[in-house]
This record gives C-alpha cells, structure tokens and sequence, in this order.
C-alpha cells in the first residue's frame, strides 16, 4: 500500500512523525525512532527566553569579568532546560548524523530579535526543515488582534529571509479568524502548519496560594479540535497540514488524514508505549486502506475535508445546534 505523503517539501514514505518533545533528548532513543519507521524527527524546541537570558548573561558577565567570582552568581543559568542554545546546536548536529531521515529543528518564540540568528546555526548544524511554534497567551487587553498575529508574521517572514529550508508554524487555535490568519501565513512563506499547540492549563494551590505547572499527556478526545480545523483549512490554503495532539490509535490517524493531514505527529503515545507505537500506527493504517479499496493514502486525505465531506455543516454552526437538541433526559 503507498502511504507516501508530501510535507515541508519532504517526500516521506508515510506521514507517521514523532512531534517536538524529549524523545529526542537521547541519540539511542533517536535511532529507536528512526527504526520504528518514523518518517522525519521533530526536535524539541529552543525558546527564545532560553537564548536571550543566556546573550544577556553573557554580556553582563563580560562587564564583571575583573570583579570578584560572586558575580557569576548574579545571572541564572539554564539548569531549567536540558540543552543551552550551544548545546542544543551539537546535539542537533549529532542527530542528523545519527539518522538517515529529514531532522525538522524547532524555535519557540514570538518576537523580533537576535535569537532569530539561531534559526542560521540549525540550518548550517544541517537541519532538513524548521519548526516556528507560536505558543503564546496575549494577556494584554490593549492589544488587538492586528498587532499579535502582525507579530507573528513578522517573526516567520524573518525566518524566512534568513534560511533557505522550509519552514513550518505550529498554531495555537486561539485566533480571532484562523482561517484568514493561516491565509496570511501561507502570503508570508509557511510550507506547513501544524495544528495545535497544546496550551498546558496552570492550577492553583488554595492552600500555598501558589500558581502550580501540571502536566498531562494527551488523550484521543483531544483530536476533535484539530479535525474541525484541519477540515475547515484542508484544500483552500496551499500550506501542508500536520496535526498535534490527540493521535492515539491509527483510526484516530486516519480521521486526522481524512481530514486533511499530510504529517501525524505523536509524542504522548510514543511517551506510553514506546517508538513502537508508530510502527504500529503505519501497519494498521495500510491494512485498513486496503481493506476499504483504497489504492494509497493520498487518494483518502481530505476525503472528509469543509469541502469533501457530505455534510459540510457539520463542521460549523449547524453541529452545534443539533448537538444542543441531541440530549434526552
């Protein structure tokens, strides 16, 4: 069965990826992936606050290097991260070398800057394709939809201008119109979006008072989001689609391919189950398509797209009324 896809530009045997995360942490763990069948690897990403406190340090330093040791004290360090910038460029560097597979970096980060010139350093490390991931929560109330979404276009046409591999911008699906935004990115230059970034929800302590991180693998319901999506976008923007978050089962991966995915990325199956999990994913996959008469992938993607589907109204406001009247008490 022919699972080919095309991503980034990338002809890949099939769409199955694992997604930015620490799988890569480890160059063992990288070759379990790429023997699994992982089509491509996705780092993990460099932040921009990672870059700047180090290029910040680094200056201040420089202005205490005759002053006494306990001025090294004054400046964090990146004991949060696994991998400085430095270090994350060599593992780059090492990952490459280690598989055979497109190797996409990843960036995290929303605004103009020096931390752009890391996008440079991937690209010579041999970075195949790069990954922007627009996580952001604009908290200001001043500020309008125009001006966050203007300054993400900012940051990608700047990536854009500085490296010749493709890029890729990994969304929120907190947009005021994320039909007209991904519009606005396929004018800016993004060889694919990916849908979505998982926003990890903070908690609170009402005994400490404390605002608290917690973290929570995915599940299958998660998807339900990133399909209205992918369907609403399949086949209007030219953009690749990827989906993030929610791909558990190979049915789950092939709603998401059916909806218009040409790249499925997993982490929290793989996090579960191990690499293996892909391998699996892409067995069941081609057995279903053969089993339903198809003659490769490509022919089912988008088959359930906005477009496609028989009932279009499904994925807008029609689904919502008849959701609401469904109940019986």
């Amino acid at each position: 069965m022919d699972l080919s896809v095309r991503y980034m530009g990338f002809h890949l045997p099939h769409p199955f990826m694992p997604g930015a995360s620490p799988l890569v942490h480890d160059l063992d763990a990288v070759r379990r992936l790429e023997d699994a069948g992982a089509s491509a690897i996705v780092m993990h990403s460099l932040f921009e606050e990672q870059i700047r406190a180090e290029q910040s340090a680094a200056q201040h330093l420089e202005g205490f290097k005759e002053s006494y040791a306990e001025a090294l004290t004054y400046f964090p360090g990146n004991e949060a991260f696994t991998l400085g910038p430095e270090e994350y460029i060599e593992h780059l560097g090492r990952v490459k070398q280690a598989v055979r597979i497109p190797v996409i970096a990843s960036l995290n980060g929303v605004s103009l800057g020096g931390w752009l010139d890391y996008a440079k350093l991937m690209e010579e490390a041999g970075a195949d394709g790069l990954e922007l991931n627009e996580y952001s929560l604009p908290t200001d109330p001043r500020e309008n939809c125009d001006t966050v979404e203007g300054r993400a276009l900012l940051v990608l046409r700047a990536l854009k201008d500085s490296v010749k591999i493709p890029v890729a911008v990994k969304l929120s699906p907190f947009y005021s119109s994320l039909s007209h935004f991904a519009h606005r990115l396929e004018e800016s230059g993004a060889d694919a979006l990916v849908l979505f970034n998982r926003f990890y929800q903070p908690d609170i302590n009402v005994e400490t008072l404390d605002v608290e991180r917690t973290l929570h693998l995915s599940d299958s319901s998660e998807l339900l989001l990133r399909l209205r999506w992918l369907a609403i976008l399949s086949g209007k923007i030219k953009p690749a689609l990827a989906v993030s978050g929610g791909v558990h089962t190979s049915h789950d991966a092939i709603k998401a391919i059916m909806a218009g995915a040409s790249a499925v990325q997993v982490v929290s199956a793989v996090l579960q189950k191990g690499p293996g999990v892909l391998k699996t994913m892409r067995e069941e996959t081609a057995a279903w398509l053969e089993k339903h008469e198809y003659d490769s992938l490509e022919q089912m993607k988008g088959s359930m797209n906005h477009a496609r589907c028989p009932d279009p109204r499904g994925f807008e406001r029609a689904n919502y009324m008849q959701i609401l009247q469904s109940w019986k008490v």
